[in-house]
């Protein structure tokens, strides 16, 4: 079921505003978040409208959290981060999704500590974004 009001269901200007959508995998979606102090920052949205990871089945929650796992792994291998940090938050926005966040130690702004949610300190042009996403989409394939 698509909720209207949902960025992460009915994309769109929703979406825009924060996200620009790089492919679906099995159980989910993968967004690239468009603030990039932390090179390589996604989103990884279930395409089911659920609340919390609980709401799904195990076979939902494998797959889902499969998904995320292959995303890291993408991640990792094109961005080589010292870490991964992963956020999974749902006070405001009530559809399961995972932030990846991608943390370099040369980075004093937030090394050693949590990520802020959106920094406002780094966005690309839009020749930018579509390098990052080839590069995201090509390795997920």
């Amino acid at each position: 079921m698509i909720h209207e009001d949902c960025s992460y269901c009915a994309e769109g200007e929703l979406l825009a505003a924060f996200g620009i959508k790089i492919c679906e995998l099995p159980m989910s979606k993968v967004i690239l978040f468009k603030e990039q102090s932390h090179p390589g920052r996604v989103i990884v949205a279930c395409k089911r409208h659920v609340d919390d990871i609980t709401d799904l089945t195990p076979e939902e929650r494998c797959q889902y959290m499969e998904d995320v796992s292959r995303t890291a792994s993408c991640i990792h291998k094109l961005f080589h981060p010292d870490k991964i940090n992963f956020g999974a938050y749902g006070d405001t926005m009530h559809h399961l999704h995972f932030h990846l966040v991608p943390k370099y130690k040369d980075d004093e702004f937030e090394w050693g500590g949590v990520f802020a949610m959106n920094p406002q300190r780094k966005f690309l042009t839009d020749e930018e974004y579509q390098k990052l996403i080839d590069q995201i989409r090509a390795e997920l394939a």
